[in-house]
């Protein structure tokens, strides 16, 4: 469902995963009680409480089916507008996931999913495993389907990262933050120029909330320290150079991480890429050629391990270092999947 904005301020959305979330809390309701929510409200991770329309309802014997429509907020996402579908049925053992029509499976090795899986991420997998558990729990058999989704698909990275047959299923926080580069800059600024106001002498811009949590973790920093990056490293950078603060840390994921070493101060996926000669050329000799065929950055950390993500913090802290200056401490952490520091260069 469409949500309210403030005057003069850009819409958030509902990520695929918070969609599909919803459509299996309301489907599996229906399938316990014979009755739908509507609307359906589901819990995200971070504690907002969203509610979502019901654009499709369908209960039978054996199976209840639910659509909701993707509201992207402000956001120029591809799958905003489409119908987002879960059927839900009793069987298999827990709860396990299908790929319905529009929604992708995996097919090479360096993703969040196994190879064989839809491709359904982690984050949404849990959401709508925790709605079912508050719901009593059982096993259940999941189908996400997005009508339209193969078609929406090519114009995604996800043919090249080796998912077939339709889109991914994502979102880690359920919240899609409107893309807008002079928005989402103005917005790093005044994250900047609070900090100044507040005194703190040490501020971090991370690429997503789990970086986000780890950093924040590590350094004990208030909320306030902690900058919206988002793929905007350069806008934190040359933002800070000009209104220095004491100290910068700048935190994310390998892949993102490997972008910044590589020189990119803008680190998405749609305007910049990873470079796998470059990072064969930091690899261990017996690992290059398997490191120029990997499908992904994670599959090159699975590789190579550690080390190579500390090789890559080091090396994004000389690359941030040119753009920031010499009149603020800076260090790079990079984090794995789950949160854990496997890099840190200080």
């Amino acid at each position: 469902m469409r949500q309210e904005k403030p005057e003069g301020s850009l819409k958030r959305g509902w990520t695929t995963g918070a969609c599909a979330t919803a459509a299996v809390k309301a489907a599996y309701t229906a399938l316990l009680t014979g009755a739908f929510p509507d609307p359906v409200t589901i819990t995200l991770p971070k504690g907002e409480q969203p509610a979502f329309a019901l654009a499709i309802t369908e209960l039978k014997d054996g199976f209840a089916r639910v659509g909701i429509v993707k509201d992207a907020g402000d956001d120029p996402d591809v799958t905003h507008g489409c119908t987002v579908v879960a059927k839900v049925w009793r069987g298999g053992k827990d709860v396990s996931f299908k790929a319905g029509e529009g929604v992708g499976m995996v097919t090479k090795p360096g993703l969040p999913i196994a190879v064989g899986e839809p491709a359904i991420n982690p984050g949404p997998r849990a959401m709508m495993m925790a709605e079912i558990a508050a719901l009593g729990g059982g096993d259940v058999e999941i189908e996400i389907s997005i009508p339209g989704g193969a078609a929406l698909a090519a114009k995604t990275w996800n043919p090249r990262l080796g998912i077939v047959g339709g889109l991914s299923v994502l979102g880690t926080t359920g919240i899609v933050h409107p893309f807008s580069c002079a928005a989402w800059i103005a917005s790093i600024h005044r994250g900047i120029d609070v900090a100044r106001a507040l005194g703190l002498a040490h501020v971090a811009g991370c690429t997503g909330s789990t970086s986000e949590d780890s950093v924040r973790a590590h350094y004990g920093l208030p909320l306030e320290a902690m900058l919206d990056m988002g793929d905007f490293a350069g806008g934190v950078l040359k933002y800070v150079r000009a209104h220095p603060v004491p100290r910068l840390t700048i935190g994310g994921g390998f892949g993102k991480m490997v972008k910044l070493a590589q020189g990119h101060m803008d680190l998405h996926s749609g305007r910049s890429q990873v470079d796998f000669e470059w990072l064969a050329a930091r690899a261990p000799d017996a690992l290059k050629a398997q490191v120029l065929a990997a499908n992904s950055a994670l599959e090159v950390l699975e590789l190579c391990g550690q080390g190579l993500a500390q090789k890559i913090a080091q090396e994004a802290q000389v690359q941030a270092a040119v753009v920031l200056g010499s009149a603020t401490t800076l260090d790079v952490i990079v984090v794995d999947r789950v949160g854990k520091i496997i890099g840190h260069a200080a």
